[in-house]
């Protein structure tokens, strides 16, 4: 009876022996990562991140479609130009230039409205409605660039606040040392750092499409302003 009773003792023990080393390999319950649950990880440095980041995302928008329109030109604009000076309807090519809305049309129409005038100060009225054009293609550029540059520098301060906290922590708890302490400041660290550099390479990526295309338009108004400047220079028919 006695070796039957510690054989159902040694039975249960090795049972829970099983189920504990079950457990172990099976591992603690994993907890679903979400965005939201990422940036509250990320502490207080995620609002200034995610403020960045919607910023960037409209400046790119917004400019995107402004530039795009900006280099929309009108099939034909200064062949009828052409024409126009030619047969002496100076009025027609006012006309023609105040109906179109782009920074062409706007600056040959200062050229117009000057000629009559030494070649010089045409040119150099061109130049500075060309001038006036493009520093309205590059408004707002400049905190697009300023997002791509803080945005990582935001990330790595909220890297240093987790750490800072983390051996916070661990010098508050003494003796008394669990690894969540230390897990806990680095997880935050290390969202903050990912969210800084993906924001910072998103406004480095947007900002360097959105230079290209006004680069584009750029060169555009420089070839219209020499055509035209030839075209006063073309004897009339």
């Amino acid at each position: 009876m006695l070796n039957f009773f510690l054989l159902q003792v040694q039975i249960g023990a090795e049972g829970e022996l099983a189920d504990t080393l079950d457990q172990a390999a099976a591992g603690p319950a994993h907890e679903t990562l979400t965005i939201w649950s990422l940036a509250l990880k990320g502490g207080l440095v995620m609002i200034p991140l995610a403020i960045l980041s919607i910023v960037a995302i409209y400046i790119f928008i917004e400019r995107y479609m402004a530039i795009s329109r900006a280099s929309d030109e009108e099939t034909n604009f200064m062949n009828n130009i052409r024409d126009f000076i030619h047969d002496g309807r100076i009025d027609s090519a006012k006309s023609l230039c105040r109906n179109n809305e782009s920074p062409i049309a706007r600056m040959i129409a200062k050229g117009i409205v000057r000629i009559g005038r030494p070649l010089g100060d045409i040119n150099a009225a061109i130049e500075n409605v060309g001038k006036l054009e493009v520093a309205k293609l590059e408004k707002n550029i400049a905190v697009l660039a300023t997002v791509a540059g803080a945005a990582p520098m935001l990330g790595f301060l909220g890297t240093v606040i987790g750490m800072v906290r983390a051996f916070y922590n661990m010098s508050m708890a003494g003796n008394n040392i669990d690894i969540s302490l230390l897990a806990g400041g680095i997880y935050e660290a290390m969202i903050t750092t990912i969210t800084g550099l993906t924001v910072g390479i998103i406004g480095y990526i947007c900002y360097n499409i959105l230079v290209a295309r006004i680069e584009k338009v750029v060169f555009m108004l420089e070839a219209r302003a020499t055509e035209f400047m030839d075209l006063l220079h073309e004897p009339a028919s």
